[in-house]
């Protein structure tokens, strides 16, 4: 496991940032790339613990200590082919991932963890440069079909998998590009979108077949999937987004946060928008109401537009600086994250609900309170009503369930209590020959948890259409 007394010798080392005057003026990616001699140093930190909680505090149980031994010792080839052995797309997580895997390591029990997250991403984009990322064809194919609906990570993982195994595969997406959220949601100073085009062209050289601006449910029925097809997958994600119901709601101005983060990708992309939906941030006051990731790339993409001001409201508590004692090792720590993008500028605040939004004729203003949450209730604080000048307000604050009209609708499927799809062990739905996997069946969650539940949906789906299956 890397170097014996590595651990004792060598510090954590986090990749450096561009500088926040610089990178706020482009959309490229804030982190910079590290040298590989500083990525075997962090791969020897790697401990011979016995025990390694970095496996199953990933969802995809990532073989860390082995690719962390091979950055170690220099071997790009074994370190990418381990990390392959359980993750399609480890430069997605390499990114976007918020590293469950160090909040699990040993060695965080008492010293900064392994820095696995950075070791993954330079693994990952050193074999894309030595090319030794290359197309895996299947020995065989079947004459089994495939649809895949939705082309998020969930989506992509799966595709891959049952291509590999030797299926006729044809991914379905209602964008006009292929990668879901991947693609429009996270903002490209966080991914730039090369590594999913990059990623697009290894799958369709093993053969998957893409299909972009279907809306399945619409365009393709219920009924031409089921002649069309031996096996579907859902992988539509859960965007139903969380609304804002007050008084006000309706003015203009006021917009879910992923309608906002989805043209600026499209900008940058040098795509069409519609002149008559456009949402900028420039020159106003912008209010951001929820405080995580989707709500930080919110705020990362008004300072790179040139907001006037830029301000978070959150309305749970403020976390504490360190780790909760409710939450010890090697559980997901409470704490306090401070993203890039609230290192960029601007200001945060806890413990607020909105009330109201006023404005003449546009949002002008949101009235909000302050509340403590008492026996899993918040109750407002009596006395503690403020009001904030807003130009600009982006809801931020999640996604109930999968949107239901459509296919979810069309095929009649059964619903559990959140509204997401329901499941069984083997991720098939209450229609047999119907599966789903990622955000639609479990809730809005993590990139490593689609990817995770991508491929084991295509494992089921094999085993399913071939009565075995070799796929891991």
């Amino acid at each position: 496991m890397g170097k014996i007394t590595g651990f004792l010798e060598i510090e954590r080392v986090d990749p450096s940032k561009r500088p926040v005057r610089e990178r706020v003026k482009d959309y490229r990616e804030f982190e910079l790339p590290i040298l590989q001699e500083a990525v075997s140093a962090q791969g020897a930190r790697c401990m011979d613990c016995g025990i390694p909680f970095c496996n199953t505090g990933c969802p995809l149980g990532n073989l860390i200590p082995d690719w962390n031994d091979h950055v170690y010792r220099n071997k790009p080839e074994q370190a990418i082919a381990a990390l392959h052995a359980t993750n399609n797309f480890p430069e997605f997580t390499g990114r976007v991932c918020p590293a469950p895997c160090e909040a699990a390591c040993v060695l965080g029990i008492n010293e900064d963890p392994v820095s696995i997250k950075l070791i993954e991403r330079s693994i990952v984009d050193r074999a894309f440069e030595q090319g030794l990322v290359k197309p895996v064809l299947a020995k065989t194919k079947t004459s089994k079909k495939i649809a895949v609906i939705g082309s998020g990570p969930a989506g992509m993982a799966a595709a891959q998998q049952l291509a590999r195994a030797g299926h006729d595969v044809t991914l379905f997406e209602r964008d006009d590009r292929i990668g879901g959220l991947l693609t429009y949601g996270i903002p490209d100073f966080k991914m730039e979108k090369v590594l999913v085009e990059r990623r697009i062209e290894q799958m369709a050289a093993e053969g998957v077949t893409f299909k972009t601006g279907v809306d399945v449910g619409h365009d393709l029925t219920a009924e031409q999937l089921k002649g069309d097809f031996d096996a579907t997958i859902l992988a539509i994600g859960s965007r139903k987004a969380r609304d804002l119901e007050v008084p006000g709601r309706e003015l203009p101005g006021t917009h879910y946060a992923m309608d906002f983060l989805t043209q600026q990708n499209r900008r940058v992309a040098g795509l069409p928008v519609s002149e008559s939906e456009t949402i900028l941030a420039t020159g106003k006051n912008v209010i951001v109401i929820g405080g995580g990731d989707t709500g930080s790339d919110c705020i990362g993409t008004s300072h790179r537009q040139g907001a006037l001001s830029v301000t978070s409201f959150e309305i749970m508590p403020e976390p504490p600086g360190e780790r909760a004692s409710s939450t010890p090792w090697p559980l997901w720590p409470l704490k306090l994250r401070t993203s890039s993008s609230h290192e960029e500028g601007g200001k945060r605040d806890w413990s607020v609900s909105t009330e109201r939004v006023s404005g003449d004729g546009k949002v002008q203003k949101l009235h909000c309170v302050r509340v403590e949450l008492t026996s899993g209730r918040f109750e407002r604080v009596p006395g503690s009503e403020f009001e904030l000048e807003a130009d600009l307000v982006l809801l931020a604050m999640g996604f109930v369930h999968p949107e239901h009209p459509g296919i979810v609708t069309d095929l009649g499927l059964k619903l559990d209590r959140r509204g997401n799809v329901e499941v069984d062990s083997e991720f098939m739905t209450s229609v047999p020959g119907v599966f789903a996997a990622g955000d639609c069946q479990r809730g809005q969650s993590l990139v490593v948890w689609a990817i995770a539940e991508g491929r084991k949906a295509a494992r089921n789906v094999d085993q399913f259409l071939m009565g075995r299956t070799e796929l891991p």
